[in-house]
């Protein structure tokens, strides 16, 4: 599969304008979906990486390829590789924003690059994302995304990573099929590998559906939000590690580290590997 790095480059500067409107349905919907009992109201601050719900892709069902993403090109650029994975996020919450009010959002591809991985190439692509709220800077996120291509059947496992131990808090996950598909319904992700079992198993060679990278992000600040309620959230950014499937529960972690500021969150594996890597920095 031909990769000209220097044609995906020339994406790098494009832009897009969206805008929408927080409305209050997907919050209730998300509410529920992680088993709260704090429904929102009108005029209520959104919670942290909630913003996801909003500025949706909406491309039309002719538009949709092989693995329910919409086809290469357009915004993003057309990187010839069939996985495509979120790969971690730094984002800023500058003010927060509220239920019923106006969003835009600017989003820029700031980088495109190419590394070597160990079975072949991994093209990375940085976009950045400005979200206002009445008009006013609410949201700073960088949000990085890694293609690379599928990996022969004889290729080992990459090594694991021990997950922390020592956490303050935890919670078990129970990620079942109707999570992961209430999830993708609510953030209009068409990707099969989170709902289409047949798909990810056969064609992609997982041992099942992916739990969302950006939900596994939700529950570890669902479990700040659990365990410091009154705490806010200025900053916050993930890495993902390791996929997590559907087909074994997982614990979201965390502790205070460095002083009363800075709180670490970690996803757990069944066996003791870390999935996600996190930090939350509290105002």
């Amino acid at each position: 599969m031909s990769l000209d790095i220097e044609h995906l480059r020339t994406w790098i500067g494009r832009t897009e304008t969206m805008e929408d409107v927080a409305t209050l349905a997907p919050l209730l919907a998300l509410t529920a979906t992680l088993d709260r009992d704090d429904a929102p109201q009108a005029g209520d601050a959104v919670p942290p990486c909630w913003h996801w719900l909003y500025f949706l892709p909406t491309h039309r069902q002719s538009e949709i390829g092989a693995d329910g993403h919409a086809r290469r090109g357009g915004f993003l650029p057309p990187v010839p590789l069939p996985r495509r994975m979120w790969a971690g996020s730094q984002i800023e919450f500058l003010v927060p924003l509220r239920a019923g009010q106006p969003l835009a959002r600017l989003s820029r591809i700031d980088d495109v690059r190419v590394k070597e991985g160990r079975t072949g190439p991994l093209v990375f692509v940085n976009v950045q994302h400005e979200i206002r709220a009445d008009g006013e800077l609410a949201i700073l996120e960088r949000h990085d995304i890694v293609y690379r291509g599928m990996p022969e059947p004889s290729e080992p496992a990459p090594a694991s990573v021990a997950a922390p131990t020592g956490e303050q808090w935890s919670r078990r996950i129970e990620p079942d099929d109707v999570l992961l598909f209430r999830y993708s319904a609510l953030t209009f992700n068409g990707h099969r590998i989170h709902y289409d079992r047949r798909y990810v198993t056969t064609v992609e060679g997982y041992p099942g559906l992916i739990v969302h990278g950006p939900l596994i992000a939700t529950l570890l600040l669902d479990l700040l939000r659990r365990e410091l309620p009154q705490a806010q959230v200025k900053a916050f950014s993930f890495r993902a590690v390791k996929p997590l499937f559907d087909i074994a529960p997982f614990e979201v972690c965390g502790r205070r580290e460095g002083g009363d500021k800075t709180i670490r969150l970690w996803a757990r594996t069944a066996e003791g590997h870390l999935a996600m890597d996190a930090s939350a920095t509290l105002a």
